[in-house]
């Protein structure tokens, strides 16, 4: 019987950006028809083993090969001519078109800008085959995270690929939307094509990949079929020695009667939140658990100030503060946010490491209106050695570092503020298990100096195993509390669909 074809073939790749050898002497068949992980640390290269498949970047040395065509061009253009469409982390996408337009971008049936029933007709079909349930005509710029994730998902599905290679695909979603996704993933296999999936959750590589590659340090570690590993095998790998998957021991939690660093009394915002009352005590980790539209970002915005308060009441350390906070002021109050979208909103990319670390405390390493240099180099190398940043250049370029290591810097900014209030909205989006453990002490450590800790995330597990006390929401209220300890993944699911259930069916009885 003969062996088929791979549908990509990898033989002696390097790359290198800046005298660093990102990749090197990389050797990987991804056989047609099947999902093929990649996973790794970040930096490990397996985001740029993707981009050089896909197209966006060019290979020093070796050989690629798609669908047995050996590739002698690279641009995503040249690369969705041999069928593969890539999905990036980062998302790519143009944030004044609207859905169906970003989504056959390139490939509209419309002409001079003029969306035609054809474009919808196959969004609708496409839709079908999704079931993200996203507005067409909405305009990316006001989606949600995750939201632009499955634009970014249902675009690569539109161009019909062969091969599509998704880089964290489900970073930003719920663990019910993920499922979907992985439906998704299902019947493009079953159609015969191949999805090469790069992702940290590694539960979601052991439930629905056919075969993995291990990465690290730019090198293939392994390739393997997915049968037989288990999380700790592939840790193991990942890392080049043995480890524990554990969750850090959180301190113990503050008295009830200890003054709240932050309280919300009945809040609204214009931004969908109602009646929203939340305590977070200092030295608390406090956990918001919800599905994607439920409020958790919102609360988060309006606690900083980028959000108007419209109604009822905000304290900070017992006392009340103005609707019209703005962040100036939030954070001169002691407040810090960790955005979920890194790129746009926590990091300014045209700078480097070191005016990013700097650039929530200026004013406490300046005299005079003038910066001291050699205070703001001393902090920066102190926050990467303590992140383990990589790499480990004051003035390295913060847009070229991987997704994990971009976050590393991010929360530095917030590290050397010593806030009292530490928001952390998806605080290790896109982030590998080592990185992500360095995250997970960094918060239990925040919790342990006294600063009170807001922590949102979609992967519940974390939300659960980090916090001292968690709020559920949906549909902009909070409609529970619990001790963390009395809940589990499925149980909190349940909560919030059985809610999102009894909110739909008042909102029909009322109407």
């Amino acid at each position: 019987m003969t062996t088929p074809r791979p549908a990509v073939q990898v033989r002696g790749l390097a790359k290198s950006f800046g005298g660093t050898r990102i990749l090197d002497n990389i050797n990987v068949d991804i056989e047609a028809g099947t999902v093929h992980a990649l996973i790794g640390e970040n930096g490990a290269g397996k985001s740029s083993l993707g981009k050089i498949v896909g197209g966006y970047y060019t290979p020093d040395e070796g050989e690629v090969e798609i669908l047995g065509t050996r590739v002698t061009r690279f641009s995503p253009r040249d690369a969705l001519g041999l069928g593969v469409a890539m999905i990036h982390q980062e998302l790519q996408l143009a944030p004044e078109l609207n859905v169906v337009q970003n989504v056959f971008l390139g490939r509209e049936s419309a002409r001079a800008g003029i969306l035609v029933r054809g474009d919808m007709e196959r969004f609708e079909a496409l839709e079908r085959t999704c079931d993200f349930g996203i507005d067409p005509l909405a305009k990316v710029a006001s989606l949600r995270i995750a939201e632009r994730q499955k634009v970014e998902i249902m675009r690569a599905i539109a161009r019909d690929a062969q091969i599509i290679i998704m880089d964290e695909p489900t970073s930003s979603l719920t663990e019910d939307e993920a499922e979907r996704l992985h439906d998704v993933i299902r019947r493009l296999k079953a159609q015969g094509k191949t999805v090469i999936y790069v992702s940290h959750f590694l539960d979601h590589i052991l439930a629905h990949c056919d075969r993995v590659t291990v990465m690290r340090d730019g090198r293939v570690v392994r390739t393997s079929p997915i049968a037989g590993e288990t999380k700790k095998s592939l840790v193991d790998s990942m890392l080049g020695q043995e480890a524990d998957i554990l969750w850090p021991a959180l301190p113990p939690p503050p008295e009830s009667s200890v003054r709240p660093v932050a309280q919300l009394r009945n809040v609204s915002t214009n931004t969908g939140l109602s009646d929203i009352s939340l305590v977070v005590r200092p030295g608390e980790i406090v956990g918001l658990i919800g599905l994607v539209g439920s409020g958790r970002t919102e609360v988060a915005r309006a606690m900083f100030g980028a959000d108007p308060i419209t109604g009822g009441e905000y304290l900070i350390d017992g006392k009340p503060r103005q609707h019209r906070l703005t962040v100036r002021q939030a954070i001169a109050e002691g407040v810090a946010l960790v955005p979920e979208d890194r790129r746009k909103q926590g990091l300014v990319l045209t700078q480097t490491t070191r005016p990013n670390v700097s650039l929530g405390t200026l004013k406490a390493i300046s005299g005079m209106g003038i910066l001291n240099h050699r205070i703001e180099v001393q902090r920066t190398r102190e926050m990467i050695a303590h992140f383990g940043i990589v790499p480990g250049a004051v003035d390295g370029r913060v847009a070229r570092y991987s997704g994990g290591n971009q976050q590393k810097v991010l929360l530095s900014k917030w590290a050397v503020a010593k806030p009292k209030l530490l928001i952390l909205d998806e605080p290790s989006r896109g982030v590998d298990i080592g990185a992500r453990r360095r995250i997970h002490d960094f918060i239990v450590d925040m919790a342990s100096q006294g600063v009170g800790v807001l922590l949102i995330s979609s992967e519940l597990e974390e939300v659960i195993n980090l916090s001292h006390r968690c709020y559920l929401l949906s549909e902009g209220r909070i409609f529970a509390e619990e001790p963390a300890g009395q809940l589990t993944v499925e149980s909190a699911l349940h909560s919030v669909f059985l809610e999102q259930n009894s909110h739909r069916n008042r909102q029909e009885v009322a109407s």
